[in-house]
This record gives C-alpha cells, sequence and structure tokens, in this order.
C-alpha cells in the first residue's frame, strides 16, 4: 500500500487534522443521504463520486470515513482497491476488519453501516473476510437469525470474538467460522499468529468501537481491545497491507429520515444530542486516528 497522502472523505465533519492529509467535502450533498445506510442505487452514485473525485489508488494510502455510521463505505472502498490492483480469483484480497460487531446483519432496503461486510464477502476477487473484536450480542442467539449465513457457510467469513455465547453456531454446522476467546490478548494473539502465518495482499479497516471506552469514544457500544491490541494485528500484516480505512470517529446528526431515524435508536444510538464532553471524545480521537496512520505508515514503508 502507498505510504502517501490519508485521504479524508469529509462527510460529518468529526475527522481532525492529520498529516498530509487530502480532504474531500461531501457533507452537504452526502450526509443525509448515506448516513447509516441507502439503496444500491444512491451507493453506486456515491462510489462514481469516489472515483471521480479521489486521487489514484496508488497516490493515496488511508482513507478516514468519520462516523461508524459509515462504515458501509469500505465497500466501495474496497471494490476500487480490487480494480486498481487487478485482484482476481487466483489472486484475491484478504479482508481484515476490527470491530465491535459483525457487520454481516439483515437489511432489505439496501445497504448499511451493520450489514455490508456480506457484500464483500461474496466477491469472487475476496478470498475471506476476518471480522475481528467482536463482543456484540449481533451474533448471540438471540439475534442468530439477523445473520447472513451464506458466507459463513461458505467458508469466506470468520468472526472472531470473546464474551458471547455463539454456541448455536455449532447446530447449524457453522462452527469453524466462528472463533471465541476468553478475552481480548487470547483474541489477539490468534488472530495475529493466524495472520502471520498466512501472508497475502489485505485490506484492513479499523472501526474504532471495536476498541473499550478507555481508549477512545465512539458513538456506538464498545468492544475491549486495547491501543496495543491494534498495534499487534496492524504488525502481524507487515508487508501485507494494499489498501485501509478508518472510522468510528463521533458526530452529531438529526436524521431527517423516519426509518433512519427508528432503525438508529433501535441500535441503542442517540446521534441527535451532542455528549457535554463531546470536544475531548473528539480529541481523544483525532490524537488516536494520528497514532493507527503512523502504525499503518510504519508497516508499510
Amino acid at each position: 500500500m502507498s505510504i502517501a497522502r490519508p485521504v479524508v472523505l469529509d462527510i460529518d465533519h468529526s475527522v481532525g487534522a492529520l498529516p498530509g492529509e487530502r480532504r474531500i467535502a461531501l457533507a452537504d450533498a452526502w450526509q443525509e443521504a448515506i448516513r447509516f445506510g441507502c439503496g444500491l442505487p444512491r451507493m453506486r452514485a456515491f462510489a462514481a463520486e469516489l472515483d471521480a473525485r479521489m486521487p489514484a489508488f496508488a497516490d493515496h494510502g488511508t482513507v478516514f470515513l468519520g462516523s461508524g455510521d459509515f462504515h458501509h463505505l469500505s465497500w466501495p472502498l474496497i471494490a476500487r482497491c480490487i480494480a486498481a490492483r487487478g485482484h482476481t480469483v487466483g489472486h484475491p484480497l484478504r479482508i481484515v476488519v476490527l470491530d465491535n460487531h459483525p457487520d454481516n446483519m439483515r437489511f432489505p432496503f439496501g445497504v448499511h453501516c451493520g450489514s455490508w461486510v456480506r457484500r464483500v464477502a461474496l466477491l469472487p476477487q475476496v478470498a475471506h473476510v476476518h471480522v475481528a473484536g467482536i463482543t456484540s450480542g449481533d451474533i448471540g442467539r438471540g439475534h442468530a437469525w439477523e445473520n447472513y449465513l451464506t458466507p459463513l457457510r461458505a467458508g469466506k467469513l470468520t468472526y472472531w470474538s470473546c464474551g458471547v455465547d455463539t454456541g448455536w453456531a455449532k447446530w447449524l454446522g457453522l462452527g469453524r467460522a466462528f472463533r471465541s476467546f476468553a478475552d481480548g490478548d487470547a483474541l489477539v494473539a490468534a488472530l495475529c499468529n493466524e495472520l502471520a502465518a498466512k501472508p497475502q495482499p489485505t485490506y484492513l479497516s479499523i472501526d474504532k468501537d471495536a476498541f473499550a471506552p478507555g481508549v477512545v469514544r465512539t458513538n456506538w457500544d464498545q468492544g475491549v481491545l486495547l491501543a496495543h491490541h491494534g498495534d499487534a494485528v496492524i504488525a502481524a500484516l507487515r508487508g501485507s497491507i494494499v489498501g485501509s480505512d478508518v472510522t468510528g470517529d463521533v458526530s452529531v446528526w438529526r436524521y431527517r429520515t423516519a426509518w433512519k431515524r427508528w432503525l438508529s435508536v433501535g441500535d441503542g444510538q442517540d446521534t441527535a444530542h451532542a455528549p457535554a464532553d463531546l470536544p475531548q471524545w473528539q480529541a481523544g480521537q483525532t490524537a488516536f486516528n494520528q497514532q493507527l496512520l503512523t502504525k499503518i505508515w510504519g508497516v508499510c514503508g
């Protein structure tokens, strides 16, 4: 991956200044349209705008997306990576996602921040998707029916979790797709061993809600990973990262679209009201973004 300038897709004004950044203003036209989720025609229109306005793939580094409400934008970014690098079934791309949620949940209205992984996992040019750091009940028994099972059955997707009862998966013959651990240390150690033992071109997507609130604050429920866990995963991918993005920043937005308000509240979010310590949270986000960027640069140089 190029260690050139990072790109900020400035859709919600949440990403603080980054060294050498290229910032693309997108908020006025796109924030309501694509935040949380959107229909497929709108996603295709957004992807076309990215193609028109972003620098060539080889000329930029990590892409910063803003709030985790935009994590589904990893899908068109990964598609750009595949097209630019010429990945094929014979020369596939591996995807590693750090996230507190599986992002493989059923969504009937197109694609949203919790459903995009299915779209990516089923691309023929993708070898495998690892979603690591999950502590969310989204993969527990009570939400089992909400998970798309096709990529799990196809051997294209693995969940790496801790603290979640995933015993239901064995009853459906999906046990190999679920890796459960006692804590973050054990999870990351096993993940790093697998990644380092099987080096291949990898796209890394980081949603900072995988990290504990003491590391950085997001506007989603958060996991248990610590900063050194993220460093270890990045280090295990030394020489393998060919593309990357970061999401999970904090911003305030009141949806004008009723179904987005309902679904957001149903997921436990309150993005319409700014917490009193929002400036402090955003300052911590900026510092953590810079740390992640430095670590990624370090293994790509």
